[in-house]
């Protein structure tokens, strides 16, 4: 009898650690995978500038629509998240490019491209907002950070031509005085025109 509770508690051991030693392998590559994914939502509050991703809301791209009327050309929305403005921008007769620096919403905003054939000559760009070049765009529109602004005011006044529109969301740029102020509260929208 000992001998078949002896041979009874040797098998549940080897088997509880064949499960056990899956189950952590399972976990630890499901853990690794949620890391992958999520490192790029939360390097930004590692960097100097936090630019979190929030996407756009209806009343915010209706501003951003309504600050545009009348304009054609090349678009760049910076920061571009998954996509909306640039999309929304297309839609209006634009030439529209979006920057963005976290990798699975460049991703998401191509493959989202793909499926909407008024969205197909969009480009989104995977680079630095501080090492990408402004002038080739005759409209900017940004979803800023109110610490950024002043850096990104100096870097549109250094590289853009005059006439250049730029629409800013949630933040208003320091020094350049709006043209028009669309919305209220966290809708609203500043528009603005670089004067040389």
């Amino acid at each position: 009898m000992d001998q078949i509770l002896q041979g009874s508690e040797s098998k549940t051991p080897k088997n509880l650690s064949y499960i056990g030693k899956t189950l952590i392998y399972v976990t630890g590559g499901l853990a690794a995978g949620v890391s992958i994914v999520c490192i790029p939502f939360v390097s930004p509050a590692l960097r100097k500038i936090c630019l979190p991703y929030v996407p756009a809301t209806t009343e915010q791209i209706a501003g951003v629509s309504k600050a545009l009327a009348g304009r054609s050309g090349r678009l760049l929305d910076v920061g571009s998240g998954d996509g909306r403005i640039v999309f929304t921008a297309a839609k209006l007769g634009f030439k529209a490019e979006g920057v963005e620096l976290n990798p699975w919403l460049v991703y998401y905003s191509r493959v989202a491209a793909l499926f909407t054939p008024q969205c197909r000559d969009t480009r989104f760009y995977r680079k630095n907002l501080w090492n990408f070049d402004l002038k080739p765009y005759e409209n900017i529109v940004i979803f800023g950070v109110e610490q950024m602004m002043r850096d990104f005011e100096k870097k549109l006044l250094n590289e853009t031509n005059s006439g250049t529109v730029v629409v800013a969301c949630r933040f208003p740029l320091p020094n350049m005085i709006p043209i028009e102020t669309i919305g209220h509260g966290v809708d609203t929208v500043w528009k603005y025109v670089v004067k040389r």
